[in-house]
């Protein structure tokens, strides 16, 4: 008989923390293998709670990255080749050319192969980013004899695209995939959390109503207004992101938070409307977006905050 493995996706968050126990409680911590993906696009304080708290409370937790070398490579090959052939000017080809090559870190990496960041309509970020090493991870110990499962922490409530998940599905490739929590509210996953004894993210207390990545492309307002203010060394990152990567682009811009393109406006027009720096601005406007908000802005950050009540 093969010897059963539940394979455990861990974010950092709390959903995956709840899913984490249950696989613990349900098939032994001896059978359970826990795994991060690191998209490069993680707080500082979601890896210290991964590899220091969650590793003391379940034990080693393998770090997966994904790794777009290849890729990169093939889109200078396709850059230097088919672009110069459509007649895309030189230094455009030049330009790009000088942008096409890795840099270790996943996401970035990811966002200078496509030449554009995710977005809502196209988030190819979780595909590439999560999904495809925790794959690699499950077929490589499906080849190596094992019965495995892939534990996930999602829930129906989350979003349009999660809200027909069921708790039990069976993969393509001939694993069972197991979402525990998937019938859950967020409120739920907090008490079993606590009620486990279990400590949270940090940065549940800090504003952020999810722990993933920093930002995420679906942060709301208020999300990006308390990472502005909080940690403005991670806006600096995604602008000198936007930067290198509208280098990668063929058409010479791109914005970490997608827009609707008006046809009317120039491309220089448009970038300077969705950068990171014009969406941070409106992040500290009032609702509508039109108007300053003084108070919004000069309001000092508390030192807990949390959307769960999480604060004393």
């Amino acid at each position: 008989m093969k010897s059963k493995l539940a394979v455990v996706s861990i974010s950092g968050g709390k959903d995956s923390l709840a899913t984490a126990e249950l696989a613990r409680e349900r098939m032994g911590i001896e059978n359970c293998i826990f795994a991060m993906c690191d998209t490069g696009n993680e707080h500082e304080l979601t890896m210290e709670y991964v590899t220091g708290y969650l590793t003391s409370v379940f034990g080693p937790i393998r770090i997966l990255k994904a790794d777009f070398s290849r890729q990169i490579a093939g889109k200078r090959v396709y850059v230097a080749k088919v672009w110069r052939e459509e007649g895309v000017p030189e230094t455009i080809v030049e330009r790009a050319l000088s942008a096409l090559h890795p840099t270790g870190n996943p996401f970035l990496d990811l966002c200078i192969w496509k030449g554009r960041f995710p977005s809502r309509k196209a988030q190819f970020c979780t595909q590439e980013l999560k999904r495809r090493p925790l794959d690699d991870l499950m077929l490589n110990l499906l080849e190596s004899g094992y019965d495995v499962s892939s534990w996930r922490g999602i829930r129906r409530d989350e979003s349009q695209n999660r809200a027909r998940a069921q708790e039990h599905e069976l993969a393509a490739e001939g694993w069972s995939i197991e979402h525990p929590i998937v019938d859950w509210s967020a409120q739920q996953v907090i008490n079993f959390v606590q009620g486990r004894g279990l400590k949270l993210n940090p940065l549940y207390s800090l504003g952020m109503g999810r722990v993933g990545c920093m930002p995420c492309i679906n942060c709301n307002k208020n999300e990006l207004l308390e990472i502005s203010k909080r940690f403005p060394a991670h806006v600096d990152r995604i602008r000198e992101w936007e930067a290198i990567v509208c280098m990668a682009a063929k058409h010479g811009w791109t914005t970490f938070f997608t827009d609707r393109k008006d046809d009317e406006q120039s491309d220089s027009e448009i970038f300077a409307r969705g950068n990171i720096d014009a969406r941070v601005r409106w992040a500290q406007t009032q609702r509508g977006g039109r108007k300053f908000d003084w108070i919004r802005e000069m309001e000092p950050v508390a030192a807990c905050s949390s959307v769960y009540g999480l604060c004393e």
